[in-house]
């Protein structure tokens, strides 16, 4: 049991005004437990009050008794969970994860009458959000080898592949750098799908003069890493050479911006600023970056709308693009972390121009 974490989600609470709240995020759990708990379609929740008290609810099919140093309250599938959970919670206001599935949250409603749901996930989202020591040092750690197993993912293009084949050597790579897996999956465009955002990998054949991005992250000892790198294979055009300027420029000043005190809607501005000047701003379809740490997206936004502030122990990403469709896109993503007088880049690997001959 993380007792200091627990102090300080407690803590967040009473500034909620909020005294009780229900936790089950996978993430959450861990990062208050030390332990991954994936219920599937039976229900989970850790309670938690403004004293700081904890009683998790679990199915003994999780096989958790003696695992845990927290009291525990388990059920059987023979019993109904939500009724055992009703009888110990106060009256009033409770705090509700935002991914506990409905289906709890309206059996709950129904079985206690006396309660009031709202959302309850600010009190740990914000003190996750804050990465102390132990999890900076992972993160640096988990970007290094995502560094590493891109660069040899790099190195291995090779014409006439497909997509799908350039994402499952990334796969292996990170494997080798001993990732318990991808932090989401890889994400590979060849040629005009690099135009889409979010285009899903698939068999496209990797063509003379494509630009190749690689948007990939894996996860080590439960700790996410993201970075994108835009290559290009054979010569690149004149185009292609000014684009990737610009947004390798906008990704700089990003980073650059990043200080103690600054808006996140601030940062989202310094990138933004460097591709509306060269004219492509219409191109820039999405918000600089997003929160990561156990999840590979985590609160906040940076972006135009985000209310947040940097605050040392954030990470980040810094991920601008510009996405001409039927043509080519380059995205150039990095992770940073806010220092107490600026930012801690946590990718290394190259950002220059790079032509696959």
């Amino acid at each position: 049991m993380e007792k200091e974490r627990i102090a300080r989600v407690a803590e967040r609470l009473k500034a909620m005004e909020l005294y009780q709240t229900l936790i089950s995020s996978p993430a959450s759990l861990f990062y208050l437990t030390g332990k991954w708990i994936f219920p599937g379609e039976r229900m989970v929740a850790l309670y938690l009050n403004d004293l700081g008290e904890v009683t998790l609810f679990a199915n003994r099919l999780f096989a958790l008794r003696g695992t845990l140093d927290i009291p525990l309250v388990e059920y059987d599938d023979t019993e109904d969970c939500i009724a055992l959970l009703a009888e110990r919670l106060m009256p009033g206001e409770i705090g509700i994860d935002k991914d506990w599935p409905s289906r709890f949250t309206i059996r709950l409603m129904e079985a206690r009458s006396d309660l009031t749901p709202v959302i309850g996930s600010p009190c740990i989202d914000q003190t996750r959000l804050y990465k102390d020591e132990k999890e900076l040092k992972l993160m640096r750690e988990s970007s290094l080898k995502n560094d590493a197993s891109i660069q040899q993912t790099i190195s291995l293009i090779r014409a006439g592949m497909k997509e799908s084949q350039l994402a499952d050597i990334y796969l292996r790579q990170s494997a080798a750098q001993g990732s318990s897996g991808p932090s989401f999956e890889p994400l590979v465009c060849f040629g005009a799908n690099c135009a889409e955002p979010h285009h899903v990998t698939d068999q496209t054949l990797l063509r003379e003069g494509d630009a190749v991005i690689i948007d990939v992250g894996l996860t080590w000892q439960s700790y996410c890493s993201d970075m994108t790198r835009t290559v290009f294979f054979g010569k690149a055009s004149d185009e292609q050479k000014r684009v990737y300027d610009i947004v390798k420029a906008a990704n700089a000043a990003g980073r650059a911006a990043v200080h103690p005190g600054v808006p996140m809607k601030e940062i989202d501005r310094a990138a933004r600023k460097v591709i509306e000047d060269a004219g492509y701003g219409k191109y820039f379809i999405h918000r600089t970056g997003h929160g990561i740490g156990l999840e590979v997206h985590e609160f906040p936004d940076v972006s135009a709308s985000s209310e947040a502030i940097a605050r040392p122990g954030m990470c980040f990403s810094v991920e601008p693009g510009i996405y001409l469709p039927g043509k080519f896109g380059v995205r150039v993503e990095d992770l940073v972390a806010v220092t107490e007088d600026g930012c801690e880049t946590l990718n290394h690997a190259p950002r220059d121009l790079m032509e696959i001959l």
